[in-house]
C-alpha cells in the first residue's frame, strides 16, 4: 500500500512536510498547497520558495495546480518540468466557495463539456513538455450521478492516476463518503485509482480495506494532521507517543517562529494545527480552549505545556468530523 499526504491550504507547505517527512518517514508522495495559474508569470516568490526542490530535499513532491485556463496550466507544467518535476496534479476537488464561484476546483466539474475540451488542449501537450498529470477530483457539483459523465471523460486521456474523493462539491466535509460510486469508479476507470476521504484512524483503514482489497494507493489528509504517525501505526510500527508529538510540534513551532514575523501569525498557523491535533487528547476541551485563546506566545506556550501535562494521548481516537 502506497500513502500520500494530501494538500491541505495553509498547512501542508515546505516546514510542515520536511519535518513530517524525517519524523514520521513512511509517506509515499506529498502534494503542495494548490499554486494559481497566472497571465504574466507562473509563480510569485512565496509559492517558489514552497517548491523549491532544494527546499523539499528528500521527500517525493507532486506540485498541484488550481485551474481552469488551459494556456496558462500548460505554461506552469513547463515551468514546473524546467524545476526538475516529473509530475503534476490537477486541482479539480476544491470545495471552496470562492474557488467554486470562479468554476475552478470542484467547480469545473459542473462545466463538463469545457472541462473535455481542457483536459484535451493539456493532453495534447504533456509529451512535448515531458511531465505526467494526475488529477484529484470530486464526484461531482451537486449529485454522485454526475460523476458517471465525468469518469467518460476522464477516461479519454492517460493520467497518472485519478484521486477520487467520493463526496460533491455540495457535499463539503459532510456526510459520508460515497462508497457505491467509488466501488463502481474502480471498475470503470482506465487510469489507475486512488482513494481520499475519512480515513482518520487504523481502524477506519482496516475497514476500507477489507471492503477495497484492490485499491493499492490512499491519500490522507485530516486525519494525518491530526495524527502524523497514522501511516506508521496503519503499517504495524509504534504508535504515536506524547513525547513523539511534543517533539513535532516543539519543532514546527520553532521553525515558524523564525519564519513568520509577528507573535499573531506564528500563532494562527500553530492554532491550525491544533484544530486537527486536539482530537488525539482525553479530556482536553478546557486545555484547547486555552491554547486557542491565547493571545501571545508566552500564553500558547504555557497552554501548550499544560496540555500536555495533564491530557492522556490516544491516537485511536482520530479526527473526529464535525
Amino acid at each position: 500500500m502506497k500513502f500520500y499526504l494530501a494538500p491541505m491550504e495553509g498547512i501542508t507547505i515546505r516546514t510542515y512536510r520536511n519535518i513530517c517527512n524525517e519524523m514520521f518517514p513512511h509517506i509515499d508522495k506529498f502534494f503542495t498547497p494548490f499554486l494559481v495559474t497566472k497571465t504574466k508569470t507562473n509563480f510569485n516568490s512565496k509559492e517558489l520558495r514552497d517548491i523549491l526542490p532544494e527546499n523539499n530535499e528528500g521527500l517525493f513532491l507532486v506540485p498541484q495546480v488550481l485551474t481552469n485556463h488551459a494556456e496558462e496550466f500548460i505554461s506552469m507544467l513547463k515551468g514546473l518540468r524546467k524545476l526538475g518535476y516529473q509530475e503534476a496534479n490537477l486541482n479539480l476537488g476544491c470545495p471552496s466557495g470562492t474557488v467554486v464561484s470562479k468554476f475552478r476546483g470542484s467547480g469545473f466539474l459542473a462545466k463538463p463539456e469545457e472541462l473535455d475540451v481542457f483536459l484535451e488542449k493539456v493532453f495534447d501537450a504533456l509529451e512535448e513538455i515531458d511531465i505526467e498529470l494526475s488529477i484529484k477530483t470530486r464526484i461531482g457539483k451537486e449529485a454522485p450521478e454526475e460523476f458517471y459523465h465525468i469518469l467518460e471523460i476522464y477516461n479519454k486521456y492517460p493520467m497518472k492516476e485519478l484521486i477520487i474523493h467520493p463526496r460533491t462539491q455540495k457535499d463539503y466535509y459532510k456526510n459520508k463518503p460515497n462508497l457505491q460510486v467509488f466501488e463502481d469508479a474502480l471498475k470503470l476507470s482506465k487510469n489507475p485509482v486512488c482513494y481520499n476521504g475519512n480515513i482518520f484512524t487504523v481502524k477506519d483503514y482496516e475497514v476500507f480495506h477489507e471492503r477495497f482489497q484492490e485499491v493499492d494507493t490512499i491519500m490522507l489528509g485530516r486525519g494525518l494532521i491530526a495524527n502524523p504517525a497514522l501511516v506508521e501505526e496503519i503499517l504495524g510500527y509504534e504508535g504515536l507517543t506524547k513525547e513523539k508529538l511534543r517533539e513535532f510540534h516543539n519543532r514546527i513551532y520553532m521553525e515558524y517562529k523564525q519564519m513568520y514575523s509577528g507573535e499573531k501569525n506564528v500563532l494562527f498557523k500553530m492554532k491550525e494545527l491544533w484544530c486537527y491535533m486536539l482530537f488525539l487528547f482525553c479530556e482536553a476541551e478546557k486545555y484547547g480552549k486555552k491554547v486557542k485563546k491565547s493571545s501571545n506566545l508566552l500564553d500558547y506556550e504555557a497552554a501548550v505545556s499544560n496540555l500536555f501535562r495533564e491530557c492522556e494521548l490516544d491516537s485511536s481516537r482520530g479526527f473526529k468530523q464535525g
